[in-house]
């Protein structure tokens, strides 16, 4: 039986049957026209507010009224650490020891400082490789630092020449490095595409990297809190990620990072310091450090004092995800994607680029329209259906597993029917 011959009874039983559906009573759910609450996918742009939130916020908004500049050092839970406690919260979802996960500053500016350490080209490898599809911002930062040493953006950017540019495949990865990859200096990957939905066997694309002597570098927004990562046993270099779409940290929230414990002792490895990358036990030592005296982990390449309100929501959604398991939270992930891509087979004039293969993708359903992309997600938005368009012809769904429920799927399915017909 198809999703789109099944009644609503059926898609509120597999809700009840489900234990991890309750979840979504932990979240604000925005509201439609109609004052219910909406069918949200665009988890994968912005995710909604956990209800604890609020309460972690206000609670450190009187702190800091109370205490004042002696919060960064009280006893219960200093602000001088918490950077560490938020990273320490992220590494199983990312599979990565404590010391080699931090949090600083917002993702394209991570980056850039981790590419200043990282992308060290030679007059033979000065090349970026980069994937189709890649998102814009990665675009723009690997064309500003190639510029940045004197290269030239237009030949020395490397787009994986893909067959079918929707779904890269690692023969489409080979075929490009037999071409070009003795000149690649440095790949800058998005580990799952933003735009198709697709997730790249990272340990398989490491190891093919790591022959060509290429330093691996990813752009994990889309992947973190959304699968299951092994960021440490895959051998790559760096990562970055955002926290505010499926970690639900708030818009523009503080960014995570991941550098491998192989590099923590290489102080000959040139970075853009700052005195948070300082050891914190001399941190405030002003005389006698005037040479800067990296840590011996990812925290060595921190910069500033992060900012407390940008961790607070995060830490407050990432104890949620400790508590239910990232694990736990993917078998959900799996369940509710195949029942959205069921119903999106069902309809006329519509078609899904992300890959049938739930290995191969995470909570995500791109769907390729006849339309306009923007117009159609405008008309769902005002029945209550939220989705993310992407013009020309792309709408982006996102059944995320800590909100998201059969009904919602339901209800997105039979509009986006309506409006194709």
């Amino acid at each position: 039986m198809s999703l789109f011959s099944c009644e609503y009874d059926e898609a509120l039983s597999l809700d009840e049957a489900d234990p991890l559906s309750s979840l979504r009573d932990e979240f604000v759910i925005p509201l439609d026209q109609k004052g219910n609450e909406q069918a949200y996918f665009a988890g994968n742009s912005l995710g909604l507010m956990p209800k604890k939130t609020l309460q972690a916020m206000n609670a450190s908004l009187r702190d800091w009224g109370a205490k004042g500049v002696q919060g960064h050092f009280d006893e219960d839970d200093p602000w001088y650490r918490y950077d560490e406690t938020v990273s320490s919260l992220q590494t199983e979802m990312v599979g990565a020891s404590v010391e080699e996960v931090g949090v600083m500053g917002s993702l394209t500016t991570n980056l850039h400082l981790l590419m200043a350490s990282f992308y060290r080209p030679t007059e033979r490898k000065n090349k970026i490789l980069i994937e189709p599809h890649a998102f814009p911002s990665d675009r723009y930062a690997v064309a500003s630092q190639v510029a940045w040493h004197g290269g030239n953006p237009d030949t020395d950017i490397i787009e994986i020449r893909a067959a079918n540019p929707d779904h890269v495949t690692q023969e489409d990865l080979l075929y490009t490095l037999e071409e070009h990859g003795e000149s690649i200096s440095l790949a800058l990957i998005g580990g799952l595409n933003y735009y198709t939905g697709q997730f790249h066997d990272i340990e398989e694309w490491a190891s093919v990297f790591q022959r060509y002597e290429i330093t691996v570098g990813l752009d994990l927004a889309h992947a973190v809190g959304n699968i299951p990562l092994s960021l440490h046993d895959t051998g790559i270099d760096f990562a970055a990620w955002c926290t505010y779409k499926y970690l639900n940290g708030g818009p523009g929230s503080i960014s995570g990072y991941f550098v491998h414990q192989k590099h923590h002792q290489n102080v000959n490895l040139k970075r853009l310091a700052g005195w948070w990358g300082n050891n914190p036990e001399t941190r405030f030592d002003m005389h006698g450090q005037e040479r800067f005296s990296p840590r011996a982990s990812a925290d060595g390449w921190k910069v500033s004092n992060p900012s407390l309100f940008s961790m607070v929501p995060v830490k407050a959604s990432l104890e949620m995800f400790n508590e239910i398991g990232i694990a736990t939270l993917r078998e959900r992930s799996l369940r509710l994607t195949a029942y959205f891509e069921e119903g999106i087979r069902s309809i006329d004039g519509v078609e899904s680029i992300t890959p049938r293969d739930p290995e191969r993708r995470g909570c995500q359903i791109s769907v390729r329209v006849k339309d306009s992309a923007s117009a159609l997600e405008h008309q769902l938005i005002k029945g209550g259906v939220v989705p993310d368009a992407r013009d020309p012809d792309v709408l982006r769904f996102a059944p995320t597993p800590m909100y998201s429920r059969f009904t919602d799927i339901y209800r997105g399915i039979q509009a986006l029917a309506k409006i194709v017909s």
